[in-house]
């Protein structure tokens, strides 16, 4: 198992990666107004888009159906 990142850790990872949230939404296919909702924690990630997002960022561990 991998450590969890908080919302603020996976935005501090997607900038230090040089990528602006919404490149990193772009290219993980992910809705950019729900990645940016989980990166504020204002959604939790527990199903649909949201769990893709929180999985894909590193915010809870999971498995992404591709």
């Amino acid at each position: 198992m991998h450590a969890t990142r908080t919302p603020a850790q996976a935005k501090a990872w997607i900038e230090s990666q040089g990528k602006t949230v919404k490149e990193f939404a772009e290219a993980n296919d992910l809705d950019l107004h729900t990645t940016y909702q989980v990166l504020a924690g204002t959604k939790k990630g527990k199903r649909g888009e949201a769990h893709k997002a929180a999985v894909l960022l590193g915010i809870k561990e999971g498995t992404v159906a591709q």
